[in-house]
């Protein structure tokens, strides 16, 4: 759906932020792009459609390549993205009118730009907001916001820029189900963050840093890699607790690791074994 060939882009200042990117991403697929600030993380996601343009190589989106000043309308119709502060999206005086934006400038006819309204609304659970000013909100509310003006334009794949970075726990945890949420209807997800407690639903992890993809896999390997810690990234609670009770002869199994409350029932199981 989407191909990196050969990417590679400098800061204004002249540092290297892509390096030689190659990356292939499937349709449907849900990837993780993890690193810390500074890896090159959300440089490459600005690059998915068209927001930047490589300095060398080249990205395509269904064949089309985001070089192509002439296809990035088309593009940007199959490739959205949800950024890390929701206001810098926010166009309309009323959550209604922020999503009639997108759908309006591609000169859709006022009956399907209200249809897709009343879609993007319930989907996200905002029809009690429609009248309220987006930057009344709170800021997990602000994020589905900015959600539901992304589905208005209805792309095939979501690209999430380190959408929680800014949430309390609670709210964070809502837009994660809502992302996981879309990806089993179908959606295509890209899902940058340097937490990794929230990758669990990834099918599959890339690992950034100084510009370099320098791991990638599934969840359970990438997750569980003695090399995240030096690369500055932290490994996920559970999965550090599931190591510690490895050491002592418990094995606890990988998909139990991405809930505390499944993990929590796997212990009190084996303790009742016992």
């Amino acid at each position: 759906m989407i191909r990196l060939e050969n990417v590679s882009y400098n800061y204004p200042d002249g540092t290297p932020a892509l390096r030689n990117i190659n990356l292939a991403i499937r349709k449907g697929e849900y990837l993780g792009i993890i690193g810390r600030n500074g890896s090159g993380k959300s440089t490459l996601a600005l690059h998915l459609n068209g927001l930047l343009r490589p300095q060398k190589g080249k990205v395509t989106v269904r064949g089309m390549s985001t070089g192509d000043f002439s296809k990035l309308r088309d593009i940007r119709k199959i490739v959205g993205i949800v950024f890390q502060n929701p206001e810098t999206q926010f166009v309309g005086r009323t959550v209604e009118e922020d999503l009639a934006f997108g759908p309006e400038n591609l000169c859709f006819p006022p009956a399907e730009i209200r249809k897709r309204i009343e879609k993007s609304l319930a989907e996200i659970g905002l029809e009690k907001y429609r009248y309220h000013s987006p930057k009344s909100l709170s800021g997990g509310q602000g994020q589905c916001v900015a959600l539901a003006g992304i589905l208005t334009m209805e792309p095939e794949c979501l690209i999430f820029d380190e959408v929680t970075s800014m949430l309390d726990p609670a709210s964070g945890e809502a837009v994660l189900k809502r992302v996981k949420r879309l990806h089993e209807k179908g959606k295509t997800i890209v899902y940058t963050t340097h937490n990794l407690e929230e990758l669990h639903a990834a099918d599959r992890i890339i690992v950034m840093d100084r510009g370099r993809i320098v791991l990638e896999g599934e969840p359970e390997h990438v997750l569980s890699d003695s090399s995240l810690r030096g690369l500055g990234l932290t490994p996920p609670s559970l999965i550090e607790l599931a190591e510690h009770l490895q050491e002592h002869g418990i094995q606890v199994p990988w998909e139990i690791t991405s809930s505390p409350s499944s993990f929590a029932e796997e212990i009190c199981r084996l303790f009742l074994k016992t």
